[in-house]
Parts: C-alpha cells; sequence; structure tokens
C-alpha cells in the first residue's frame, strides 16, 4: 500500500502536474494541502476520472485538505481538528481507507514569529497533539500525515543558521514536534533514512531547487502498528521540477499488507464519528 502526501499549493492551478504524477506514481492514498479553493471549486470530476475517489475540506484563497484513495471512496471520519470550535481554517480532514485512519493536516506556518500568527501554531499543534493522543488509545492503525510547517532537526533543513527564528524552525515548534512523537508515533521519512538530507519544499526564489536548498516540511507520523508495516519512503524530488509545479515535491511510504489481528474498519468507523467544528 502506498500512501502520499502532496502540498499542491493551489490544486486548480498545478492540476496538470498533479493529474500527471497520480498517473505515473499510482499512490493508492494521497493527502493534499493548500488546496486554495472553496468546496464546490475542487476538481472532482477530473479526480474521478483520474481513478481516485475523494473527500475535502475546502476554503476560498486559502489552505483546504483533500484525501484521495485510489479505486474506492474514502470513509470520512472526522473534518476540522477538535479544541477550538472558533477556529475556521480548513487544516485538518480524516478517513478510513483500508483499514487504516488516514489524517491529512495542513500545521499553521506561524511568521512573523513572535506574534499572533505563532501564538495560533502552538495552541493548533497542542490541539493536534491532544487529538493525536486520543487516536493511540484507540489501538487503532493510524497515519498522520501532511506539511506540518515544521523541521524537525537540522538534519532537515539546508542551512540552519538561517533559519534560528523562523517560525518553522523555532525551539519551540520543533520541541512541540519532538513531542508528538513520543507518545509512540514513527516519523516515517526519518525512520527509513536517519542519516540522510531530504527536503520536501524548495522556494520559487534564488533558484532554490537548482541549488537544492530545500527544506523538509512534509511528514508521516505512524501508529506502532502501522509503523511495523513501513518497507520504504521517500520523495518524488522531480515533480518540483516540472512546468508549474507546487513548491512542495510529494512524499509517500509504502506498507507491507496488514497480517494479524486488527480492529477492523467498522470499528474505526464507530468509534470516529463524522464531527465538524
Amino acid at each position: 500500500m502506498k500512501i502520499a502526501t502532496f502540498n499542491v499549493n493551489g490544486v486548480n492551478g498545478r492540476i496538470v502536474p498533479l493529474l500527471r504524477w497520480l498517473e505515473e506514481a499510482a499512490p493508492d492514498v494521497v493527502c493534499l494541502q493548500e488546496l486554495k479553493a472553496p468546496d464546490d471549486r475542487f476538481p472532482i470530476g477530473v479526480i474521478e476520472k483520474a481513478g481516485y475517489g475523494a473527500i475535502w475540506h475546502g476554503q476560498k484563497s486559502w489552505n483546504g485538505v483533500a484525501i484521495l484513495a485510489r479505486g474506492t471512496q474514502p470513509i470520512e471520519t472526522r473534518r476540522g481538528l477538535p479544541g477550538d470550535p472558533d477556529d475556521s481554517h480548513s487544516r485538518y480532514i480524516e478517513a478510513a481507507v483500508a483499514g487504516i485512519v488516514i489524517g491529512c493536516l495542513y500545521l499553521p506556518n506561524g511568521n512573523p514569529a513572535p506574534g499572533p500568527k505563532f501564538d495560533y501554531k502552538l495552541r493548533w499543534f497542542e490541539r493536534l497533539t491532544e487529538y493525536a493522543a486520543s487516536l493511540l488509545k484507540l489501538g487503532v492503525p493510524v497515519v498522520l500525515a501532511g506539511d506540518y510547517n515544521v523541521m524537525p532537526t537540522e538534519l532537515d533543513v539546508y542551512k540552519p543558521e538561517r533559519w534560528i527564528d523562523d517560525a518553522l524552525f523555532r525551539p519551540e515548534v520543533r520541541t512541540a514536534f519532538h513531542a508528538l512523537v513520543a507518545q509512540g508515533w514513527t516519523d516515517a521519512l526519518r525512520a527509513m533514512h536517519p542519516d540522510e538530507r531530504i527536503y520536501t519544499f524548495w522556494d520559487y526564489f534564488r533558484n532554490a531547487f537548482g541549488r537544492n536548498a530545500g527544506l523538509r516540511l512534509d511528514h508521516f507520523l505512524l501508529s506502532p502498528s502501522v509503523a511495523k508495516r513501513l518497507v520504504a519512503a521517500g520523495v518524488d524530488r522531480d515533480v518540483r521540477g516540472w512546468e508549474k509545479a507546487s513548491d512542495h515535491a510529494p512524499a509517500w511510504i509504502t506498507l507491507s499488507d496488514a497480517s494479524g489481528n486488527r480492529r477492523t474498519l467498522s470499528t474505526v468507523r464507530r468509534r470516529q464519528p463524522v464531527r465538524s467544528l
């Protein structure tokens, strides 16, 4: 089973490279972020024509998340992160696909820091951490995938000394990420490539992609039962060089077939009903 995450930086403006990548890479599940489109502008017609069912949580001009599943329809289990009923940002959506709970997230950028946007980012991280703990307690297979807007270590940023005061790399944000992982999650890309510099984002400016001046912002956190099935992980780096490309490249993991006893998809659906902010 191949699961991918891709910040498309505008789903309609990047639809051509997105469809090309879907055809070439053929992921089974895809988490999309930064749709930059309201719900009624999500290109469901061409997505379905490409062979994918989809659920999405859009927002005009900004944010937006979606989950695609090849040859099937994702079963929505949550829309919006709990903990703040006044938060109107479209940053989290969740579905059950092939017995796995897939959480697709787009964590706030937080710049400029310090400031209100940074405070919102830290609060959102706290809400995610609390909710992630509740998912682990369920004992079901879970993947939390998306753009976390954090470089966890110096290995995840091309020149760490230049990013010390940035909201993507400030100590508070890295501490929050490590606290989340410490609940029992596995950082899949780092687990498969413990000592490599792996980037998922290259800015449009100053020839960042050509210089490989990148950042690792897109992550997969796996619950223990899913981590046991992890066999490969990587980044489709070449997609960043395509015409009309996003500033992110798709990242992906491959899982072996499930074996042994596990909770069923119907159990996941009963324990995680559809809810909205």
